[in-house]
């Protein structure tokens, strides 16, 4: 998939500097400034493909190379949404160096070694796309929500911001596309306190670009700063794209009758800029979404179960069969629902394999843990076998 490079200036935004429509301001400039001494220029990525970036700049759109930033560390790639310094002018220019980034989203890959895929960078907003046309999987959607609110740790995990102080959290939003295919409003309603019941202090908006819903509010919000569309693929995220910017900018394919997914009409991420103000990256359609430290992220999401921890009687309680744990009374006497408790456990057990792939204590933890369930298993059996004699 490509688009024409002109597509991406616009005169609807008017500001002091070239770069601000993109989100430029006086911090980047302050983070810029000891290469502008070196005589190179700002620009923001908005592709990336095979060794080669489109970069926007001062004076436009320009094709840069990234061969002297190609670090042993994946997570350290030039991704879109990415500051950098290159050269001034030349034939092939290059990008020399990464403006340290503010937020990352990242995921973890399918490798067996402990990675992270940076799949956008220097975020404000992240658009979590749901498709109505299909049953709702809650289980996906919190877990687009941990690793959500775990990405102000992104670019901390990469050694980036400033002086160890706190990033700026990026504010998720469930965007809940297609919701002309609900049969009535009764029904959507209840569809949306299904996801706000699992996303506390997450908005959840549906929207139609059929029918033009909530279109309004969510391009209101996308207006300031920049927001990234993730979701499966067939979740209708190039489709809100091109409403947003008005024109068929990215490729659209029909989903699936039968499960709602659609093809990878989207191959690479890009970031637009949109005629209202504010700039979106649209994404490719995730088949796997794997959790990266996402231990914060998961926190937030399950907030309810964290606080009922805190009122246990152990505080390394697992919740599985301890006395006095207050997460199995919330259980059995039908506050916390059974399918959220084995979501958290199945998303902190993901979370900690993950971790302990680089953290020697994780593992020694994770150890003991399956050391003491193997001597409880043992001893229950020994006792079992005893009562039979």
């Amino acid at each position: 998939m490509s688009f024409p490079l002109s597509s991406l200036s616009s005169s609807a935004v008017s500001s002091s500097h070239p770069l601000t429509p993109y989100g430029w301001d006086e911090d980047w400039a302050a983070a810029f400034s000891p290469y502008a001494e070196q005589g190179l220029v700002p620009g923001r990525v908005v592709r990336v493909d095979r060794g080669r970036c489109d970069v926007i700049t001062a004076d436009g759109a320009v094709r840069a190379d990234t061969a002297f930033v190609v670090p042993r560390d994946p997570m350290r790639i030039v991704c879109t949404g990415d500051w950098v310094a290159l050269d001034a002018d030349g034939d092939p220019r290059f990008v020399r160096t990464l403006l340290p980034r503010r937020t990352a989203f990242v995921r973890s890959t399918s490798s067996q070694r402990s990675e992270g895929q940076v799949l956008a960078t220097n975020i404000d907003h992240i658009a979590i796309c749901v498709s109505l046309a299909v049953e709702l999987d809650l289980g996906r959607v919190e877990r687009f929500l941990a690793l959500a609110l775990s990405s102000s740790e992104g670019a901390a995990l990469l050694g980036d911001g400033s002086g160890g102080e706190r990033q700026p959290q990026p504010q998720p939003i469930v965007v809940l596309t297609k919701a002309d295919l609900v049969p009535d409003a009764v029904t959507l309603s209840h569809l949306v306190q299904d996801i706000e019941a699992i996303a506390p202090g997450v908005q959840v908006l549906p929207v139609s670009s059929t029918t033009g819903e909530g279109l309004d509010v969510f391009g209101a919000i996308v207006s300031g700063g920049t927001s990234v569309l993730i979701g499966i693929s067939g979740a209708g995220k190039s489709t809100l794209a091109n409403t947003l910017l008005g024109q068929d900018v990215m490729d659209v394919r029909a989903a699936r009758d039968v499960d709602g997914k659609g093809r990878h009409t989207t191959t690479t991420r890009n970031l637009l800029l949109l005629p209202q103000g504010g700039v979106l990256i649209d994404t490719p359609g995730l088949r796997g979404v794997g959790l990266f430290d996402a231990e914060t992220g998961v926190g937030e999401v399950f907030s309810e179960i964290e606080e009922l921890a805190g009122e246990c009687r152990f505080h390394d309680c697992a919740h599985e069969a301890e006395p006095g744990c207050a997460v199995l009374g919330a259980l059995e006497d039908g506050t916390l629902p059974e399918r959220r408790l084995e979501s958290y456990r199945k998303l902190i057990r993901e979370n900690q394999r993950i971790v302990a792939k680089t953290d020697a204590r994780v593992r020694a933890e994770i150890l003991r843990d399956w050391k003491r369930k193997g001597a409880e298993g043992r001893a229950a059996m020994q006792a079992k076998r005893g009562r039979v004699r």
